[in-house]
């Protein structure tokens, strides 16, 4: 069994924590290294007897594809209430079916985690609906990392914003080298080692196998492309001719990449538009550092001198994706920008509002900066009640009736 100790303390601990104590069967999925064994072996450490599954090991994982009822047979020796926990549940699709009778019949608490859903879905894998929650772990957010201010993001996001964590990263070490548990402890040249080998191992390894593409080095020139187009409308056919595949792969490599949740994909606001809006779709990379290393660019914090704005609506938009994504609400994210250049870089369409929001690494706003964000309110002034300026500033300011 992996060692256990005490991790970093994460929002979702309280969503996993009354799962399992309620007995409940879930799904836990999550990129490579965003904390989930680490978070699942903590939170059942205490659960006894638990059956635990690694399927990172080639040997378990060899025995179950070979044998999926091998689980069922080790579950019936407990007499007692059943938990198994079963980490990287994608690599023997078949245990969902071996687990759909634990749960029905022994009403089995069963936690599976997992980092690429396309994978299940791809197989036809039956992921027990009605039966399981569904989770998702992100990297570290903000007030996970000690990083965030009284104002940050209050008003938008009834979270519990408090710090619950205290650590020494700054947002600029965030900017840089993102917030995967695994390296905020770590010194600068660490920190550069284990990305470098995270995104060239790691996600190569997985996206690769679930493209099943046989023109890695195609693949390879697309992945350190896509990472520099990063938050932004990328241009398909250049990205076509650079990296020397078809735009339709282009599109399924994009497909893969957000399947498996390395990307997160980003749709223009164009409901009721009265101006021509650019209809492509942003993605943005999950991690900073995974997408600086990938790109290729310099790991240190000079970055932030040439980068800065990038770096810090890229982290922003990721802040935000991630906060919506905790609340559980029917919320979604978009941006807005028109043929003729204005611009809102995240627009959160909640129930019964929109929330335009501006980002901005500097700490002086001008009335210029404000346009793109004034024009989306003009647009849409029924629905908008207030708007939001996030930038690297000490104190918050009001500057109209509005934002």
């Amino acid at each position: 069994m992996q060692g256990i100790f005490k991790p970093l303390l994460r929002y979702l601990d309280s969503s996993i924590q009354e799962a399992i104590t309620q007995k409940r069967s879930f799904l836990l999925l999550g990129s490579r290294q965003v904390g989930k064994t680490t978070m699942l072996n903590f939170l059942t450490g205490n659960i006894s007897p638990l059956l635990r599954y690694y399927l990172q090991n080639p040997a378990e994982r060899i025995s179950l594809e070979r044998d999926p009822s091998r689980l069922i047979r080790e579950a019936q020796v407990i007499n007692d209430h059943v938990f198994i926990y079963i980490d990287e549940a994608q690599k023997v699709p078949a245990l969902f079916d071996a687990s759909q009778l634990l749960i029905d019949e022994r009403k089995a608490a069963i936690f599976f985690t997992g980092s690429s859903a396309r994978k299940l879905r791809r197989k036809g894998v039956n992921l027990l609906p009605g039966r399981i929650k569904y989770f998702i772990l992100d990297p570290l957010l903000w007030g996970e990392l000690g990083l965030l201010k009284k104002s940050t993001l209050s008003n938008p996001f009834p979270l519990p914003l408090n710090n619950i964590n205290t650590t020494s990263y700054s947002i600029e070490d965030a900017m840089v080298y993102g917030t995967l548990p695994a390296i905020v402890a770590l010194s600068q040249k660490d920190r550069t080692e284990i990305l470098s080998a995270y995104s060239h191992l790691y996600i190569e390894e997985e996206v690769r196998a679930e493209a099943l593409s046989r023109n890695i080095g195609a693949f390879s020139r697309f992945l350190e492309l896509a990472a520099v187009e990063s938050g932004t409308n990328p241009n398909l056919s250049h990205l076509s001719q650079e990296s020397g595949v078809s735009m339709p792969t282009i599109k399924e490599y994009y497909s893969i990449l957000e399947d498996t949740l390395i990307v997160e994909r980003i749709d223009p606001y164009i409901k009721n538009a009265r101006k021509r809006i650019l209809s492509s779709s942003r993605y943005y990379f999950f991690d900073l550092g995974v997408r600086n290393t990938l790109a290729r660019f310099s790991m240190t914090p000079a970055l932030i001198q040439t980068e800065k704005g990038k770096l810090f609506e890229h982290a922003v938009i990721l802040e935000i994706v991630r906060r919506v994504r905790l609340l559980k609400k029917n919320w979604k994210v978009y941006y807005w920008r028109t043929s003729g250049g204005a611009e809102v870089d995240c627009i959160i369409e909640t129930e019964n509002e929109l929330i335009p929001i501006e980002i901005k690494s500097s700490t002086h706003i001008s009335r210029r900066d404000l346009r793109g964000l004034t024009s989306f309110i003009s647009d849409y002034k029924d629905k908008v009640k207030r708007g939001f300026v996030i930038t690297m500033g000490e104190r918050p300011e009001r500057i109209d009736d509005i934002i």
